[in-house]
């Protein structure tokens, strides 16, 4: 019988252990070094230990159990041709357009510096703008960015989309490879990022970036770490050519307690915490993909590896 081996370097999976075997009591799961994991067919994976994959020569099938797949990747010894497939979670895109919309609500109406003020007992009135008048960008519409930009444009919000193909989203304006990513960030107040992490995509937020967006505009990054230039962010800050940044990934996790970027005025610093997909649903998906996998069906949610996503 196909098995589940789930394999993280940083969490525990005991509580999705658990949810897999409520829905499938007959299926084998592990934890990643169990003695008899070796059999299973299936790797179930947040940012395995790289080795890690090599250890199980009978697998069929990776799957992520987030939206991305670049934790996967970097796991050199996954086996070649073996599939891999990642979460789609309508809870966890609701979530993700919560954060989205709670940072840009925050600096649209100014509590950054409503807060400023508070902590010197200062009773000053931030001026109101029409969202109209706000420029906000999205990177990346994917599931994820497809629904926070579509959210955001029914506020009010002028809102742009930028990926690798063009999207039709109503009320979104949009962008489409490396020719129009210039014109999609000229002036734009606030800019999100939504992207999967790619070679292409890696380090794409520098100061060239920085440098198109209009003066004293905000930064928001829920894509990954890697996609932050973090030198250019803190030059940009400490210019005003950036106003602020709302930060909820990075490149080591947890963010080290002497990172400056702690310490940078006008950053806030979340906890990898935008939003995830529960337990719950991440189980479903896996069992359902064993479940295609000894049916010999199209697997769901299979992502593309040379693509990244």
């Amino acid at each position: 019988m196909t098995g589940v081996v789930l394999i993280s370097a940083s969490d525990d999976l005991s509580t999705l252990r658990l949810a897999i075997q409520a829905l499938a009591p007959e299926l084998p799961v592990y934890l990643h070094g169990e003695p008899a994991a070796e059999q299973a067919q299936v790797a179930a994976c947040w940012c395995p230990a790289p080795g890690s994959l090599g250890a199980y020569p009978r697998l069929r099938l990776v799957q992520s159990i987030a939206a991305g797949i670049d934790h996967v990747l970097r796991d050199g010894s996954r086996p070649p041709g073996v599939p891999v497939c990642r979460i789609v979670d309508a809870d966890h895109r609701q979530g993700m357009t919560e954060y989205v919309l709670w940072a840009v609500l925050h600096h649209h109406r100014r509590m950054d510096q409503v807060l400023a003020n508070q902590a010197e007992a200062r009773w000053v009135e931030p001026g109101q703008r029409s969202a109209a008048l706000c420029q906000v960008g999205v990177l990346g519409l994917g599931a994820l960015g497809a629904h926070a930009a579509s959210a955001l444009a029914s506020l009010g919000f002028s809102v742009r989309g930028w990926a690798r193909s063009v999207k039709a989203l109503p009320g979104v304006r949009s962008y489409a490879g490396a020719a129009e990513l210039q014109p999609f960030l000229d002036g734009l107040d606030m800019l999100i990022c939504l992207l999967p992490l790619t070679e292409q995509t890696r380090g794409l937020l520098d100061a060239r970036v920085f440098a198109r967006l209009a003066p004293g505009a905000v930064l928001v990054n829920c894509g990954r770490g890697e996609h932050l230039v973090v030198p250019d962010l803190l030059a940009a800050l400490d210019s005003g050519r950036l106003r602020g940044a709302v930060l909820d990934v990075f490149e080591q996790e947890p963010l080290p307690a002497d990172d400056p970027l702690w310490q940078t005025p006008g950053v806030v610093i979340t906890p990898h915490m935008a939003s995830s997909a529960s337990p719950g649903s991440i189980a479903r998906q896996v069992v359902e993909n064993v479940r295609r996998l000894q049916a010999g069906q199209p697997l769901l949610n299979e992502a593309d590896p040379e693509a990244g996503y």
